[in-house]
């Protein structure tokens, strides 16, 4: 449980990084975002999800 919260942890200190370091372009790219498709933005949270799979077999092969 403790690598959970550590994960959630992290998660949380990259997304915060975008509107702390530039709000503006934060804000910005949000926007676009909001203006996709459905299938778009799923196809990029699919890659996301599969992208994060991949990153955690290879450390947690590590171990």
């Amino acid at each position: 449980m403790t690598v959970f919260w550590l994960a959630f942890g992290l998660v949380l200190i990259l997304e915060g990084l975008g509107p702390l370091l530039a709000p503006r372009g934060w804000r910005e790219m949000v926007r676009q975002l909001s203006q996709q498709n459905d299938v778009n933005l799923r196809r990029m949270g699919g890659c996301l999800v599969v992208a994060g799979v991949v990153i955690a077999y290879i450390m947690y092969s590590r171990l």
